[in-house]
């Protein structure tokens, strides 16, 4: 079900209203002109920076006669980082109102093809623009190709489908960050010489399969002395990350590094401080590396018991995946460096 994140576009009034002050004061303001009370032009102009108050854009888009609609094709379930990008829209309320747009999410299966896609075909003719979390396949590609063509901008977020025609993508460079997460995996792992296990959410997301791949090209190229076991899918659910973990733990007793792709990551460090593991000591001999710092991933780094995360800024991301939209409906240029998503390390000792 959609859930509709602004209100209506904001005025002079409104910000006249909240400033304590006339319209007539907020104009004189606004246009520099003399007559008004230091104390009152710091009122108003804070009024208008707390709101993100642009008067020459609220009037060019209240001059189109209609509000334009986005939708964030986002996941279900409890996944920690996809809730951040989705806490960082609802926050941008007073600065996609001012530019008269409705973002509005929809959650869906997006490891199930068909689910996904029946999803992006039910938004035919509805939004201006889609924003869309999207799993590599082609009953997917089909309805993205579909809305490009019905007219509707299409912007794949977080995981992209580069063989769509989708107008562009928003997220980091998955595959320089599956290859520091090797980097990083092998190095902490020290002269160790072992098993690494790897648990996705699915290889059929590309942000997933490209962060493998990375890993991978690390592991192979440069510590020859660890040899990387088949990749367990848990679906990026905590439950099903848990039990397949469990069970490759349990088969083998020198696994000296573990990799998480993705989500999942609760069931994950479940699955490695098992009780037969921390009785073994083999819990202080894994080296675990994973993605996003989310109040979870905080706790087990300052725990000890993940050694590091790739971080990447979700409130960009929010904040670009909207501005892409908006520059492809109004027909501007994207500003492609202001967009780019970079990625950081964080380890216990650089929190935020």
């Amino acid at each position: 079900m959609a859930d509709t994140l602004t209100a209506t576009a904001l005025t002079l009034k409104d910000i006249a209203r909240e400033a304590g002050v006339s319209l007539a004061t907020v104009d004189r303001v606004l246009h520099n002109r003399p007559g008004v009370r230091p104390d009152t032009v710091r009122r108003v102009k804070a009024a208008i920076e707390r709101n993100a108050f642009q008067p020459h854009v609220a009037a060019a888009e209240l001059a189109r006669g209609r509000a334009r609609r986005f939708a964030f094709v986002m996941p279900s379930g409890p996944n920690p980082f996809m809730q951040q990008i989705e806490a960082y829209l609802g926050e941008m309320s007073a600065w996609l109102s001012v530019r008269r747009l409705n973002v509005e999410m929809v959650a869906t299966d997006v490891f199930d093809p068909s689910v996904l896609a029946a999803s992006l075909e039910a938004l035919s003719g509805d939004y201006d623009g889609v924003a869309v979390v999207a799993l590599d396949h082609p009953g997917v590609r089909a309805a993205i190709n579909d809305l490009v063509d019905a007219g509707t901008k299409v912007v794949t977020l977080v995981s992209d489908v580069p063989s769509s025609r989708r107008h562009h993508y928003v997220g980091i460079d998955n595959i320089a960050a599956g290859r520091t997460a090797g980097a990083l995996v092998g190095r902490l792992a020290g002269q160790k010489s072992g098993k690494v296990a790897i648990v996705a959410g699915s290889q059929g997301l590309r942000d997933h399969a490209e962060r493998i791949f990375g890993f991978n090209q690390v592991m192979a190229s440069e510590f020859p002395g660890l040899s990387v076991l088949p990749v367990l899918e848990g679906r990026d659910e905590d439950d099903r990350s848990e039990q397949v973990l469990a069970r490759l733990l349990g088969r083998h007793a020198d696994i000296v590094g573990l990799y998480n792709v993705g989500a999942g990551t609760q069931g994950v460090a479940k699955a490695l401080n098992d009780k037969a593991l921390s009785d073994a000591g083999r819990d202080k001999q894994v080296v675990f590396v994973g993605h996003d710092v989310t109040m979870l991933t905080r706790r087990l780094l300052l725990q000890g018991v993940m050694d590091a995360a790739i971080s990447q800024n979700p409130g960009h991301e929010a904040r670009a995946a909207v501005r892409v939209l908006l520059a492809l409906a109004r027909g501007e240029p994207i500003l492609r460096e202001q967009e780019k998503i970079r990625i950081d390390i964080v380890m216990r000792d650089n929190l935020p």
